[in-house]
């Protein structure tokens, strides 16, 4: 016969969240850009590239990525 709690695993303690070190991102609603300034960036990024479609994706990842460090 099968037993369901022979087989269940110990659980990992619960350990609270440590606050945010020098190297860590803490992310704040000041650290987060706007969408507006995503959309902003990902369309000058589209224009570089010759107002070619299809990239619409990677062009807002890309500018999110770069908003984020330029925040830090």
């Amino acid at each position: 016969m099968f037993d369901p709690k022979a087989n269940k695993q110990p659980k990992a303690p619960i350990v609270p969240p440590s606050k945010s070190s020098p190297g860590q991102l803490a992310m704040t609603p000041h650290a987060v850009p706007s969408d507006s300034k995503i959309r902003e960036r990902a369309y000058e990024l589209y224009e570089r590239r010759g107002c070619e479609p299809g990239q619409d994706e990677q062009d807002w990842l890309y500018a999110e990525r770069e908003l984020l460090k330029q925040e830090r």
